[in-house]
């Protein structure tokens, strides 16, 4: 576990942290890069961060982010996470849309996403395979049961980042200031 906290320290939050810009604009980068990690798009969340951030320079260039820092905060949902992130998205949308009686539990659930995972093929066709197969197994209620996970899980990573950039940049100038 300690290899794994290093890991997540390393490449999402000392980037977050020495970051140049406002702390405003690396937090932005945490919360889209959150929004695309907390859907089941594993394979194109990367690409779809990219796509905001070109629309959103083209639109709204006030609301620009950190590109990278976003695309990094994608990586929360990787192939050890997938499992129980999907899991809770479909749990979440059969709540939501009131279908409390659906088969299958954890487990089975997990058999059925090794299968689609394991699947032998080029990139693209894997991807392919990957997105219809989740969507013919669970479809909507996994996408729908995202949505809140996703709203949520983006505004806590905006908020969290935003204080401990603010908190680190603080403690650095007061260091700085000390001639510490």
């Amino acid at each position: 576990m300690s290899r794994i906290g290093r890991l997540f320290r390393y490449r999402l939050v000392i980037p977050v942290l020495r970051g140049k810009h406002m702390p405003e604009h690396t937090a932005r980068g945490v919360l889209v890069g959150l929004l695309a990690a907390l859907t089941p798009t594993v394979g194109v969340q990367m690409p779809i961060v990219f796509v905001i951030w070109l629309v959103v320079r083209a639109v709204r260039p006030s609301w620009d982010f950190n590109l990278l820092v976003g695309m990094a905060w994608t990586w929360v949902t990787n192939i050890f996470t997938v499992p129980p992130f999907y899991y809770g998205f479909l749990v979440t949308g059969r709540f939501l849309m009131g279908r409390w009686d659906e088969e299958g539990g954890y487990s089975d659930f997990q058999d059925r996403l090794g299968g689609l995972l394991a699947t032998d093929a080029g990139p693209l066709e894997t991807l392919w395979i990957y997105v219809v197969g989740i969507f013919d197994l669970w479809g909507v209620p996994m996408f729908i049961g995202s949505i809140p996970w996703a709203i949520l899980g983006s505004w806590i990573g905006y908020r969290w980042s935003l204080r401990m950039i603010r908190r680190f940049r603080l403690r650095r100038m007061r260091k700085e200031l000390s001639g510490g």
